[in-house]
């Protein structure tokens, strides 16, 4: 993940929010994989939101809020110098970006996880992917929005957004940009990395 990032010609600097106990471990592989962009690390939250919001103080105490932040996440590893351009042209475009994929399964609401009586057609929903692309600034307020809302445990910034009201704008992501959560998806990842090798 931090070799995409690392060779990204419009990527500047890299910061890792990262679980404690594992920092020396994390700087040891960037030194061992050359990732010269890596400058900071931010402790991990309780959360998935409050981990991204660590980073983005972290991102404030050396940068202006004017800067872009692409928020990736980190078991995200095959994602591609493409889907990084993609999802920077789109925020140049909208003042935002979050990658996203067709839904090609048919999709059901459900309540109990055992039964449905409502289709959602597949043409009006996608499947969100990091990493989301957005100004600083616009970041910090929707988490200090979050905080007086009382909005917690809302890990995509996409979801976080659309709670405020915010529209959101997707850029082109890939089946390939897969996140490793389960032991299958370890296994796909491993076909993909060989098959890209």
């Amino acid at each position: 993940t931090l070799e995409a990032f690392q060779k990204h010609d419009d990527i500047d600097s890299i910061v890792v929010v990262c679980l404690e106990g594992w920092e020396d471990k994390l700087l040891d592989y960037a030194k061992q994989y050359n990732i010269t962009k890596l400058e900071y690390l931010a402790p991990g939250g309780e959360t998935g939101q409050q981990s991204i919001k660590n980073g983005l103080l972290k991102i404030k105490e050396h940068y202006s809020e004017n800067c872009t932040v692409l928020i990736h996440d980190g078991n995200r590893g095959l994602v591609s110098s493409e889907i990084i351009s993609g999802a920077i042209e789109c925020y140049k475009q909208h003042g935002g970006a979050i990658t996203a994929i067709p839904c090609q399964e048919a999709a059901f609401l459900t309540k109990d996880k055992l039964s449905s009586n409502k289709e959602i057609p597949r043409s009006e929903i996608v499947r969100t992917q990091t990493p989301h692309v957005f100004k600083l600034e616009k970041l910090l307020w929707a988490h200090e929005q979050a905080t007086i809302k009382g909005i917690s445990n809302t890990a995509a910034t996409c979801s976080l957004l659309t709670q405020l009201g915010e529209e959101i704008y997707f850029s082109p992501g890939s089946e390939k940009n897969i996140k490793i959560t389960t032991p299958e998806d370890i296994e796909i990842f491993k076909a993909l990395l060989k098959q890209q090798k």
